[in-house]
């Protein structure tokens, strides 16, 4: 089962969020991690200058190392569960690319930065991520038995 954790869940929520708020005042750019990611990877599809390379690549590493600083910091392990099924990531991880890219973007691009936008594309798109969530849960606690 799931831990339920309200104080680290929080406080790392406001990260999030304060991340987001930081790069649309700095850089005007939204903290879609689809977007930051595909950008940086070919095909290119827009010339990236050297600044607009640079801030994509912090992004990335800084999401890659913030565990292991929470981890050196705390001295605590991160744990982590993920399906030793091979098969079943490569479908989830593909799955989740062409929704990301027929959705216009991912969780953080549209549940973090769009919805607090007051996008309705983004209501639509967090709430279809939301509902997929919840079944996929279901039926993977009860009917399969996971």
């Amino acid at each position: 089962m799931t831990e339920f954790t309200p104080l680290a869940s929080a406080f790392g929520g406001t990260l999030i969020g304060l991340a987001a708020v930081l790069l649309m005042a700095l850089n005007g750019r939204i903290a879609g991690i689809s977007g930051i990611g595909s950008s940086v990877l070919p095909p290119w599809t827009e010339r990236l200058d050297e600044n607009d390379l640079a801030w994509r690549l912090a992004f990335i590493i800084g999401i890659m190392l913030a565990p292991l600083l929470v981890q050196i910091v705390t001295g605590t392990p991160i744990q982590q569960t993920v399906s030793s099924n091979v098969p079943l990531m490569v479908i989830a991880g593909l799955i989740t690319g062409i929704g990301s890219v027929y959705g216009g973007g991912c969780t953080s691009g549209h549940g973090v930065c769009g919805m607090s936008r007051l996008s309705m594309r983004s209501f639509i798109a967090t709430g279809t991520f939301m509902a997929t969530a919840f079944v996929t849960v279901f039926i993977t606690r009860h009917v399969i038995g996971g």
